[in-house]
């Protein structure tokens, strides 16, 4: 009994990682997935607000004109990394913890048939307890070669009080051969669910490390773009002076003609960081594939270095 009291300990075990991984995963998969999607719209408005400035620009005078243009052009390189943050998020996070999903309903259907396996054992011991009481050959028998007058006296009152003869030897053969399967098979079924429980655990904590190794890769990326990239638009709006429009304007107040053009600017070289001077969603979607080499290249190296840094500090 010792023993069943030991393996229905480990299914306990078994039973309470199992459960533990899939309220733990499955809310990092469903707060991860809830952050991409909160990525994703903040992209968007931010593509609306490019496409704002853009609008916006071309109603103003040169100097502002250009410089919203390229202070635009660089808010939407942003965005673009971003969107590969989105993709990135989506494979390299979320899709990982979503396949553990199948894994842990696999494994509880494991563990429900143990736990069958285990009930089909007690049963058969409960039944060959009861077949050993009702047994007088098995009282007979344990109390041989203790003492010969309480052997003597044990005869005498089974002579007194005759039980119905009744052969359950064949019944006791028979109850003890299920015992001896159903303990060979909890015994067996136990040892190979531990060993496939444990390699559970095993992939589990090494997939943890690696999917949020990835994300905080991803996120390192991508803010190390954006302070490149916001660092040049920082410096263009800090070079823009306001004089230059005002003179401008000052002079169109006063109808004095010839000096800068204040209408719209024609793109005679089109920047491609512009998703608006192409045509339709195709087109951003188009634009954003062209530095997605880059980017990647980055991304490794970024990897590496926070993976050496790692490292470092460990030893």
């Amino acid at each position: 009994m010792s023993v069943v009291l030991s393996r229905d300990s480990q299914v306990r075990v078994m039973e309470d990682t199992v459960t533990d991984a899939e309220k733990h995963l499955g809310q990092f998969c469903s707060m991860l997935a809830a952050y991409t999607r909160k990525t994703a719209q903040v992209r968007d408005k931010a593509d609306r607000l490019v496409k704002q400035l853009t609008d916006f620009a071309n109603t103003e005078h040169p100097d502002m004109r250009a410089t919203l243009r390229s202070f635009a052009e660089d808010l939407a390189k942003v965005q673009d990394y971003r969107q590969a943050e989105v993709e990135r998020l989506e494979t390299k996070v979320i899709s990982p913890l979503k396949l553990y999903g199948a894994h842990i309903k696999q494994t509880r259907a494991e563990i429900k048939k143990l736990k069958q396996v285990q009930k089909n054992e007690i049963k058969q011991l409960a039944k060959l307890g009861k077949l050993r009481q009702k047994s007088p050959s098995d009282r007979l028998t344990i109390s041989q070669g203790a003492d010969p007058e309480e052997d003597l006296k044990m005869i005498q009152n089974s002579v007194q009080r005759p039980e119905p003869p009744r052969d359950t030897s064949h019944l006791r053969s028979q109850a003890e051969t299920s015992v001896q399967r159903a303990s060979a098979d909890a015994s067996h079924t136990t040892h190979r669910l531990g060993e496939r429980i444990e390699a559970f655990q095993k992939r589990k904590l090494t997939d943890l490390q690696k999917i949020f190794l990835d994300f905080v890769t991803i996120e390192m990326v991508l803010h190390a773009k954006a302070v490149e990239v916001y660092s040049s638009a920082f410096q263009t709006l800090e070079n823009y002076d306001p004089e230059r429009d005002l003179e401008d304007f000052r002079a169109k107040m006063h109808g004095l003609y010839g000096h800068r053009d204040a209408g719209p600017l024609t793109d005679t070289v089109s920047s491609p960081a512009v998703p608006w001077s192409l045509t339709g969603q195709s087109a951003q979607t188009a634009l954003r594939g062209e530095r997605r080499e880059d980017e990647e290249t980055l991304e490794a190296f970024a990897e590496e270095d926070l993976r050496g840094r790692g490292r470092a500090l460990h030893q």
